[in-house]
């Protein structure tokens, strides 16, 4: 069984917020919910990068884990989904979630917002597969349709990747092997820092510099 995932490509992200409309469209969000977004990092300064960001379907979602009514759920694809009919709208989702995915509808007063609402990687909800039911509370089921995600579908320069985790993981990897940056890209050097190393010559340079003066 393929487990689903977003994957996204900062090299490539232009920030057109492509996918944030695809997502709108596609779905017909409630008014004040996005449920993908695009946010810049180091905004006008040189090594900008976009983002774009929404549920990331983690493998063991904290939201999953403190949700009191236990609506949120994790599908065998490895998407999580929740059950708007056993939304109780306390929000603790919303404060577990680091990606800022479950959110409110902004309309009326923090507690009578009603249902949280979040991206569902285009997989709709509990309900029967494409029904009117379905569509009306969590959007259309592509999932069920065969197809992928509306948001990577619809990315202009293919930075946002989404589907069977391996096979965008290879994606991934083949570009950044082909860019020349290996591992640098795939974050080891951020993680574990780089070894210590002088400039080739360096102790040659330095050892005719003292020759000299003498």
């Amino acid at each position: 069984m393929a487990r689903m995932k977003f994957l996204l490509d900062a090299e490539r992200c232009i920030e057109c917020n492509g996918c944030v409309t695809a997502c709108k469209s596609e779905h017909e969000i409630p008014w004040g919910v996005n449920r993908r977004r695009v946010v810049t990092l180091n905004d006008g300064v040189p090594g900008e990068k976009s983002i774009s960001v929404a549920c990331m379907h983690c493998s063991d979602a904290p939201c999953v884990a403190v949700c009191p009514v236990d609506c949120i759920y994790t599908t065998t694809e490895g998407v999580v989904l929740h059950d708007k009919d056993m939304c109780i709208g306390c929000g603790y989702c919303s404060y577990a979630c680091p990606f800022g995915a479950p959110q409110f509808p902004q309309q009326g007063l923090f507690g009578v917002r009603g249902k949280m609402d979040k991206c569902t990687f285009c997989a709709g909800g509990p309900e029967v597969d494409n029904s009117e039911e379905e569509y009306k509370k969590y959007g259309r089921n592509r999932l069920a349709e065969g197809k992928l995600p509306a948001c990577a579908e619809m990315c202009s320069t293919k930075a946002l990747l989404g589907g069977d985790g391996d096979v965008i993981s290879d994606v991934f990897r083949n570009r950044a092997l082909a860019r020349g940056k290996g591992s640098e890209v795939l974050g080891w050097a951020t993680a574990y820092g780089k070894p210590d190393a002088k400039p080739e010559g360096a102790d040659g340079k330095a050892a005719a510099k003292a020759g000299s003066k003498s």
